[in-house]
């Protein structure tokens, strides 16, 4: 039961941060793009929203495993 806690944790936790630093080299990207080339400012706008909604995914992906994992193997949360 410990094991499945920490595993849970992990799995939200590092999934959080990875995707903060995704967000973080993404923005960064689209401020050097649309500092270099303005006129692409709201074709990178867009792409950049579209890419962020995908990132997004993946720690929801994560936190429902982790769920599943937290729900299957500790008695007496379901």
């Amino acid at each position: 039961m410990g094991l499945a806690l920490i595993a849970v944790a992990l799995l939200i936790g590092l999934g959080a941060l990875g995707t903060a630093i995704g967000f973080a080299l993404l923005g960064g990207k689209l401020l050097e793009g649309s500092a270099r080339q303005p006129e692409l400012a709201p074709m990178l706008q867009g792409k950049m929203f579209l890419i962020a909604g995908l990132l997004d995914a993946v720690p929801m992906i994560g936190v429902g495993i982790a769920m599943y994992i937290l729900f299957v193997t500790v008695p007496g949360l379901a």
